[in-house]
């Protein structure tokens, strides 16, 4: 009798360890019935691997800067495989760099440069990065050129033997200096006495007079401009003439204008020269990944133009606009062509 119940006990036992595996799935030791019907493995969604973005920006003072990490804490909070940071750099050609090197993964640039990566010229010569892709055209960059009253400044032509900040050498802002002022008609930089400065620096210099100009290329308002019009400084205008003679050659420029009151002691709108700013990436990159960074980052726009002043009233439509023709990345087509802004 003792026998019989024992195994009836342990009968009992097997029989409820048994039913529990069945209450959550537990992989590849799941009992699946005999005469269940078979399910392809391939309905069952994978998680994605973990990706990492580093996002150079510029130097952390910029406007960049900010951009950078507006749009990498978005994508670190929003999409659970992304681990997203943005870190201070030189700027645009330095980023690239970083991108076609591996260093990074995703960054942002002037168009101008990025079409100079991608096909080996100017700075990049003998370098090319040709799986360089791009995710989105976002804000236009314009140039700002700010002369002190005191130089007789009134258009590009007027800065030739004056004591004028072409920001760093070798920087892309260096090289708008060399492209306006050689189609105004000056031989650059022997027509003018460079200072080879920073933004910050030249907006001291320009505020205590020991330089004439500067050239500043922010998105506006920027707050080197912003310190020099205070001190009564003021913006040039680029003419039409110019920003003609420059697209003959370089298919990334557009004319923009800044606002009246943009900034302090401006009472009239202001023609200049701007390039868009892109958001590239490596190409090797996979395609759900950047599909993925493309939707989140339009998704949340009006929330990050909020945080962001240069971010505010951007769309998707406009985002494959005035890149100069460069490739979108295949995962950020496939959502453009998604929403029909392709």
């Amino acid at each position: 009798m003792k026998k019989t119940l024992s195994l009836v006990l342990a009968a009992t036992i097997l029989a409820s360890a048994l039913a529990g595996c069945g209450g959550k799935s537990g992989g590849d030791h799941d009992t699946v019935p005999s005469n269940a019907p078979a399910v392809e493995s391939s309905s069952v969604a994978q998680p994605h691997a973990p990706v990492t973005i580093n996002f150079p920006t510029a130097t952390a003072t910029g406007a960049l800067y900010a951009v950078g990490a507006a749009i990498t804490n978005l994508w670190d909070s929003k999409i659970d495989y992304v681990s997203a940071s943005s870190q201070a750099s030189n700027g645009g050609i330095d980023n690239l760099n970083q991108i076609s090197e591996g260093e990074s993964q995703v960054s942002i640039a002037i168009s101008s440069n990025c079409y100079q990566c991608l096909n080996g010229t100017d700075s990049f010569e003998g370098h090319a990065y040709e799986d360089l892709k791009v995710i989105a055209g976002l804000y236009f960059n314009p140039n700002q050129v700010v002369a002190t009253e005191k130089s007789g400044i009134n258009a590009l032509a007027d800065v030739k033997g004056k004591h004028f900040a072409v920001a760093a050498a070798g920087s892309s802002v260096e090289g708008e200096c060399s492209n306006h002022f050689t189609a105004a008609g000056l031989n650059y930089p022997d027509d003018i006495n460079c200072e080879y400065i920073a933004f910050g620096d030249a907006a001291d210099m320009l505020q205590n007079g020991t330089i004439d100009g500067a050239w500043i290329m922010s998105g506006a308002p920027a707050g080197a401009v912003s310190q020099a019009m205070s001190s009564g400084c003021k913006l040039l205008d680029i003419s039409d003439d110019i920003i003609a003679a420059l697209q003959e050659d370089y298919p990334w420029y557009a004319p923009f204008t800044i606002p009246a009151g943009t900034y302090p002691n401006q009472d009239k709108d202001v023609q200049t020269s701007a390039i868009k700013m892109v958001m590239f990436c490596r190409g090797d990159l996979d395609e759900e990944a950047v599909y993925d960074l493309t939707k989140t980052l339009w998704e949340n726009i009006d929330e990050l133009g909020e945080a962001q002043a240069n971010l505010k009233g951007l769309t998707a439509e406009e985002a494959v606009k005035d890149i100069a023709d460069l490739p979108l990345h295949p995962g950020a087509e496939k959502y453009y062509k998604e929403i029909g802004a392709l």
